[in-house]
């Protein structure tokens, strides 16, 4: 089968795609033939070597773990999945044909595989870091670099539980957040005086790394009431670094129950070939994103495609 892998550390033009003997499943696992593979920003942080001690890892390696496909094994001790179902879950070396995953649930109806893979790692971060945050209904809460697809899954959860939120996003995408149920203002300079105009910040969440861990602090006035998913420098502010995964199959029921109910949706902004990899990365660590980027998983080159010389 082709996989996308990497055998050492460094930017996107150390990924390639290989072919490789296929996985299977065993005890506890299903494999999939694999439709769409959702980017992450673990992905690439793993791909770089980041120390992030959730996930160690061995070279050469594969890369993603989100992913949508039709179960096609059923290992050992597995229930309420057959061959043929359509899954979405999280599972190992997900940028490739087939892949094995640890977690999944059914597909609700109507969404399509890109959009399915797009949900499994950002409602299970969004679901963890509201829990965390010790937000409660009636309080507010920051979240700094909300456009993307976990601030796009903390607005719509936030609003079902009666959190009101303040997001902070690009001018572009001020509509977006409104869209969502957020308070929506631009990140940039003077940003912490307009967070301070739209009221008391309770709580508030890192989700973009863009150096603002001080200014967190300050607007909720303690440390304890921030967390961030992508500075790794968080914890010498006294602010905690979430990146260990929760309960990765809860979150994907509750994922299938609310999508079922018309509560949540996540728009792909982007979608690449397997060969295109590296740009994938390299439009991800830029950030702007609004929603998510799915690789669609179809035969490629020899080679991912590098950035441009």
């Amino acid at each position: 089968m082709k996989r996308v892998s990497f055998a050492e550390f460094g930017g996107p033009d150390v990924l390639r795609l290989e072919d490789t003997e296929e996985p299977h499943a065993g005890p506890g696992h299903i494999r999939i033939a694999v439709r769409a593979a959702g980017v992450n920003a673990v992905d690439w942080r793993i791909r770089e070597g980041q120390k992030l001690k959730a996930h160690p890892i061995a070279l050469p390696s594969g890369v993603g773990q989100d992913a949508s496909g039709v179960v096609d094994e059923v290992g050992e001790g597995v229930e309420g999945v057959e061959v043929g179902d359509h899954v979405f879950g999280e599972g190992a070396d997900t940028y490739a044909e087939f892949a094995v995953l640890s977690a999944w649930a059914r597909m609700p109806e109507g969404l399509t595989f890109e959009e399915a893979a797009g949900y499994p790692s950002v409602v299970e971060t969004a679901l963890r870091i509201i829990r965390q945050v010790g937000v409660r209904p009636g309080q507010t809460l920051l979240a700094s670099g909300a456009a993307g697809g976990v601030g796009s899954v903390v607005l719509q959860l936030a609003r079902e539980r009666g959190i009101t939120v303040i997001g902070t996003a690009g001018a572009a995408n001020q509509d977006y957040l409104r869209g969502l149920g957020a308070v929506a203002t631009t990140y940039g300079e003077g940003w912490v005086e307009r967070v301070r105009r739209l009221g008391q910040v309770d709580a508030a969440l890192d989700l973009a790394g863009s150096g603002v861990i001080r200014e967190l602090v300050e607007l909720t006035g303690d440390p304890q009431k921030v967390i961030s998913i992508a500075d790794l420098g968080a914890p010498e502010l006294g602010v905690r670094f979430s990146g260990v995964a929760g309960s990765v199959p809860e979150a994907l029921a509750e994922a299938a129950a609310l999508i079922s109910q018309g509560k949540l949706r996540l728009p792909v902004e982007k979608t690449y070939t397997l060969a295109e990899a590296a740009a994938a990365h390299i439009d991800s660590q830029a950030g702007h994103t609004r929603g998510r980027r799915i690789i669609v998983v179809r035969a490629g080159s020899a080679q991912v495609h590098g950035p441009a010389s």
